[in-house]
């Protein structure tokens, strides 16, 4: 009896992963992961070479290629999601211009998204959902374009990591409405290219050649030849578009379908959830139009979250950022007094938000700072949790803990203790593949035939107050010191 098999491949700010899942099961029968050496730069750049992310991709697909074996006869399909924003500009010749594309934690517009924030911030929020934000494509663009006049002469496309993907495998070009409106780019009355969200930061729209927008689950082309010689898999695999990471993980767990928020404890600190379209706009981070007239995804987000954790673990030699949690874990809650502000790559709630450790003291060590950073990553996710439901969105007592952190079940029990009820737990940090085998499958006919396994994971009663007391001090310590961003956001111009 002859199985499905499905492709998901899943590019995150640090690594990309290909796997194989079996329709029905949803069993994961191979997978294959790469780190990604994104490269920091002076001023707050983050890139990665060209080759890098071709080598990536296809040697993760060589990997599931060669785990599956015989079964390489029964994939139907791949799937592509991806981390949003940043900057994939395509030159005519069809490469990526510089040979390089542009990470989403780029901060090198920093100053240039504060202007256009003061000026325009308004206008963008009602226009495209979002204001301005240092990892926006169109302000990566216009910094670089000013720095490197050639670069705009050069640039031809704008892409998203998915969609670049897709177009190593087929040649095709394309995106969905997720990737376009979550970098702030989509209006979210049309649900079409904003023109004004070009022009606010002095790009004309018409300048680019804009992917077309196709529903998520859109077949755009066949593995070609070449590619198929390179990664081990048959030629003529239909490659299908995904949406955003966010999206394809909230599909994996059926979050999307259930309007259960998530917190996806990766390098950002996202916290989301899908409900009816809400007018006027809620108060909320962002709200991005993916191709439905009806829903929208709601976000609470920063740059930050597990990077916070990776920061301590390479600033003060951890082995691991495993290990930074394992430290963290042998001190109680509280750390002592030690607070840290997990604003490592910046945030914009509040504005101008920075990373810092408060109430630092000389008997303080490495494991008060690791309990100090782990404790106010988790109550940062709670945090942005209780925005979501304070304006009606989500369903009460129902998260979704996703991510890689969301391996360690250290982090969700201390997200639950934080929120006080249980948190369902998608414990593999695989929902991003499985989300974009999901949408290859739709590509299909095949639909939702890869579910994937949850766990509910409970608070700490015991301590319930003393939780709620540190997230109450936590949430007052943010408010006060917003004060101190600006101050520091302006001494840095």
């Amino acid at each position: 009896m002859r199985t499905d098999i499905y492709l998901g491949i899943d590019m995150g700010s640090t690594g990309l992963k290909a796997v194989a899942f079996e329709a029905g099961s949803g069993a994961a029968l191979a997978s294959s992961g790469v780190a990604l050496p994104f490269r920091s730069l002076p001023h707050g750049g983050c890139e990665l070479d060209a080759p890098a992310i071709h080598a990536a991709l296809f040697n993760a697909l060589r990997g599931v290629a060669g785990q599956l074996g015989p079964r390489l006869r029964e994939v139907r399909a791949i799937g592509c999601t991806g981390h949003g924003a940043g900057l994939y500009a395509l030159g005519t010749d069809g490469q990526l211009v510089g040979g390089h594309a542009v990470a989403s934690t780029d901060q090198r517009a920093c100053l240039r998204a504060r202007a256009l924030a003061v000026r325009d911030g308004a206008a963008l929020l009602a226009e495209v959902g979002c204001c301005p934000w240092p990892g926006q494509p169109t302000l990566i663009a216009a910094e670089m374009f000013t720095a490197q006049p050639w670069r705009r002469q050069a640039t031809s496309r704008l892409l998203f990591a998915k969609d670049y993907l897709a177009y190593l495998l087929t040649g095709a070009i394309a995106t969905d409405a997720s990737d376009a409106s979550t970098a702030g780019l989509l209006s979210l009355a049309t649900g079409t290219w904003s023109s004004a969200a070009f022009e606010a930061v002095g790009l004309d729209a018409g300048a680019f050649e804009l992917p077309p927008i196709v529903p998520s689950g859109t077949a755009i082309g066949t593995l070609t030849r070449a590619a198929a010689q390179e990664c081990g898999l048959p030629a003529g695999l239909p490659v299908a578009i995904g949406a955003i990471d966010l999206l394809a993980s909230l599909k994996a767990v059926g979050a999307d379908e259930r309007g259960q928020a998530v917190a996806v404890f990766g390098t950002w600190c996202v916290n989301a959830v899908v409900g009816p379209v809400i007018e006027p706009l809620p108060t909320v981070g962002a709200v991005v139009h993916f191709g439905s007239a009806e829903q929208r995804l709601y976000l609470e987000n920063t740059p930050s979250s597990m990077a916070n954790i990776a920061w301590l673990a390479r600033t003060l030699q951890f082995a691991s950022a495993a290990a930074v949690v394992d430290c963290a874990m042998s001190m109680p809650l509280g750390a002592a007094g030690l607070r840290f502000l997990p604003f490592i790559n910046g945030g914009s709630a509040p504005p101008h938000a920075m990373a810092g450790f408060v109430g630092l003291r000389a008997h303080h060590d490495r494991a008060h700072m690791a309990r100090a950073v782990v404790d106010a990553v988790a109550a940062l996710h709670a945090r942005h949790l209780g925005h979501l439901t304070s304006q009606g969105l989500g369903m009460p007592h129902q998260v979704a803990a996703l991510g890689g952190g969301a391996r360690d079940e250290r982090l969700v029990r201390l997200l639950a203790s934080f929120l006080g009820h249980p948190v369902e737990r998608c414990g593999d940090d695989e929902t991003g593949a499985r989300g974009a085998a999901l949408y290859a499958a739709l590509s299909q006919g095949a639909g939702g035939v890869i579910p994937a396994s949850r766990s509910l994971v409970e608070p700490d009663t015991a301590a319930s107050q003393a939780y709620a007391d540190y997230l109450t001090g936590f949430d007052a310590m943010i408010d006060h010191i917003a004060p101190v961003f600006a101050q520091l956001a302006g001494a840095g111009r």
